[in-house]
């Protein structure tokens, strides 16, 4: 089975080292091999998604930082949602999925991240409020351990079989609250929150079979005969799409 993973890392195998393996582990309990697709996010950019990502029966987009190949990361977003393509994203990959979602879907024409455009009129991901004006950025990203609360009746809660799950985070920029509800009305589900801070921590897309975007890194509480409830769903979705 044939999962694309779309990064700008993608030469550096130990860039995504615990994504890889948490994949493994997934394959593992279902008891299937996984062949990683490593697609370079700026290769889509010049060709185009489906050259490059039709016939895959997953689309993983992982974290990182920089606007080197971002666009090319959105346009395997907008593939997977159209196409009905099991979809990960993780950190960045949640980001990349929310602006696709707000330009494509919601009709916010050049939303963006204020990491990438700082001029967007539609920053639908932006910085973290207590990051503003922050020079100094040694340590004082978004980091560790942060509880995220489970909403009812998503796939998120269903795979997590839990209200409260902990997940570890390194980022700086957060979904923009200000369009939640506009997003939403579109078919935009808020799965996971950290209350205390009302932070989006987890998407899913009404219209489609399954479609999880994270803003924290699952990668990193897999384990070989525990494997994460997110990868594990993600590979049972793709092998459900193989058959399809």
């Amino acid at each position: 089975m044939h999962i694309a993973v779309v990064g700008k890392y993608i030469q550096l195998i130990d860039a995504y080292k615990s994504m890889y393996e948490a994949l493994k582990h997934a394959g593992a309990a279902h008891d299937c091999a996984i062949e990683v697709l490593r697609v370079d996010a700026e290769h889509i950019e010049k060709d185009g998604a489906e050259k490059h990502l039709k016939g895959v029966a997953g689309i993983l987009v992982p974290g990182g930082f920089g606007n080197r190949g971002i666009e090319g990361k959105i346009l395997a977003a907008q593939f997977a949602r159209e196409h009905k393509i099991p979809y990960l994203g993780l950190c960045l990959g949640m980001q990349v999925a929310v602006i696709e979602f707000a330009r494509n879907v919601c009709g916010l024409k050049d939303a963006n991240s204020t990491e990438f455009d700082a001029k967007s009129p539609h920053p639908v991901i932006c910085l973290l409020e207590e990051q503003q004006g922050v020079q100094t950025k040694g340590g004082t990203m978004r980091l560790g351990a942060q509880p995220c609360k489970l909403i009812d009746g998503t796939k998120s809660r269903d795979l997590y079989g839990a209200e409260e799950v902990s997940e570890r985070h390194r980022h700086r920029y957060e979904f923009n609250n200000a369009y939640r509800d506009q997003l939403m009305k579109s078919g935009l589900i808020v799965a996971g929150r950290y209350a205390k801070l009302d932070l989006v921590e987890l998407v899913e897309l009404r219209d489609h079979p399954w479609f999880i975007a994270c803003q924290f890194h699952p990668e990193f509480l897999s384990k070989p005969n525990q494997p994460h409830p997110l990868f594990r769903g993600f590979i049972e979705a793709a092998l459900k799409q193989e058959v399809s």
